[in-house]
């Protein structure tokens, strides 16, 4: 093992500081993700599926022994305009923002965005009905 790998298998908060230029596989899509066209020096996940691994309990502190699958299910915008993805581990339920990098699949980003909309909580065929109970007259249109 050569210094830099030891430095980063055993210095606490190593990623905080340096970029990760690494290479690797997307765990879940199979896809080879290489940091180049992320926009940023900190990859942390895939740009094709979105998805991450539960590493980090402090942003780049490589410190939680989870490991799970950190799957995209929502999207919300920073105060300066710049997209996020909220992250969920499928293992242990933890929620994570990570900023979108500038190769990110813009179809999966607008399908998480838009998912609200196109799968509301409640049937949409009774809107008449629950727009009347809330005091309008029930017509839509």
């Amino acid at each position: 093992m050569n210094r830099e790998n030891k430095r980063k298998s055993f210095e606490k908060g190593y990623y905080k500081n340096h970029a990760c230029k690494e290479i690797f596989v997307c765990k879940l899509c199979g896809r080879q993700v290489v940091p180049e066209g992320a926009g940023s020096g900190h990859r942390n996940h895939c740009p094709n599926c979105l998805t991450s691994l539960h590493v980090d309990i402090e942003p780049g502190d490589r410190a939680s022994d989870c490991g799970g699958h950190m799957e995209p299910v929502a999207v919300w915008v920073r105060k300066n305009g710049e997209w996020a993805i909220i992250h969920r581990c499928s293992r242990c339920g933890q929620m994570s923002s990570n900023r979108i990098a500038a190769d990110d699949n813009p179809m999966k980003l607008m399908s998480i965005a838009m998912k609200p909309l196109t799968a509301p909580p409640f049937p949409l065929e009774r809107m008449e009905e629950m727009t009347r109970l809330m005091g309008g007259d029930g017509s839509i249109g």
